[in-house]
């Protein structure tokens, strides 16, 4: 049986290990703590935890003070508010400065399912990726998660971490290293690649599965690090495999999609295919269902490598 772990449950761990060993590691959040799973923090380092209240501007802005004092703030709030409400603080206040805030946002994409499309998250990458000096980091599980977010501790500087709602499959070993802007080849292949970031990895892995079966060779790489993107393995696979498709829980402008696509475009010119969605809000539904409808399964990934 496959096991299956929230990234938002593997965060919220994470930090209580952080926290007992370092003590500058301080949390904040948005009064979202139970959603955003910090509140697990909250009650072991009582002293260390802000709750701003529903007011992310102040979120970040808090956060930016707290990292010029030689702390290290863990921001937490719903990544439509995270990125969002707060974008010019993010920007001015943390990414401009280069101060030390990691933006650890949980409840993205459409797996945020019947909150429905006002707070469907489906942009944020892109409006991260945008901003200088910001690292860009979307985990595939919560073996990734956890790593993640013991790397982000020991770097310095801005961090934004996509995190999920819904419990996902585990794909990882617990001995798994994880580095920041570093990508993982989890299958090799020679006939095509599938290049997939977040929960859409294990759903990858599945129709590269389904692929082999029909004599289909698929390579499939992990993009855990959208920016800094691992430009050297990308352009690898595009070079072996001559044909790419790219999965992401996010609107298929200014994603993972976008930054292949300007890697490859530049270096070598291969077939793209992005799967993701497309150019459109979300709606309410439940996440399976929500995945089906917006074409982000294994049989919809398996059907695009097919097509190309």
């Amino acid at each position: 049986m496959t096991i299956k772990i929230a990234t938002r449950d593997a965060y919220g761990d994470a930090l209580i290990e952080l926290g007992k060993e370092n003590p500058n590691v301080v949390v904040l959040d948005a009064d979202l703590s139970k959603s955003t799973k910090t509140h697990g923090f909250s009650k072991e380092f009582p002293d260390r935890f802000f709750n701003v209240g529903i007011a992310e501007q102040n979120l970040i802005g808090m956060a930016a003070g707290l990292a010029t004092a030689g702390k290290i703030p863990f921001a937490s709030t719903f990544a439509m508010f995270a990125t969002g409400r707060a974008f010019e603080i993010i920007r001015n206040s943390v990414a401009y400065p280069k101060l030390n805030v990691k933006i650890c946002a949980t409840h993205s994409g459409l797996t945020v399912g019947e909150d429905g499309a006002s707070h469907q998250s489906l942009e944020d990458i892109a409006c991260m990726r945008a901003i200088p000096n910001m690292t860009v980091i979307v985990p595939a599980d919560g073996i990734e998660a956890k790593k993640a977010i013991f790397a982000v501790a020991e770097k310095n500087g801005p961090v934004y971490v996509r995190l999920g709602r819904p419990n996902v499959p585990v794909i990882n070993d617990e001995d798994y290293q994880f580095e920041i802007g570093k990508g993982v080849t989890l299958k090799d292949g020679n006939d095509i690649t599938i290049i997939a970031t977040g929960i859409m990895v294990s759903k990858a892995l599945e129709a590269s599965e389904a692929l082999a079966q029909e004599g289909i060779n698929a390579r499939v790489i992990n993009i855990h690090t959208i920016k800094p993107i691992d430009e050297e393995l990308i352009i690898k696979a595009a070079k072996e495999t001559g044909k790419i498709v790219t999965v992401e829980e996010h609107n298929i402008i200014g994603g993972l999609g976008s930054a292949v696509a300007e890697v490859i475009s530049e270096n070598c010119p291969v077939p793209l295919k992005r799967i993701g969605t497309a150019d459109t809000f979300g709606e309410s539904g439940k996440p399976d269902e929500l995945l089906e409808k917006y074409g982000l399964t294994a049989e919809a990934i398996a059907k695009a490598v097919k097509g190309m």
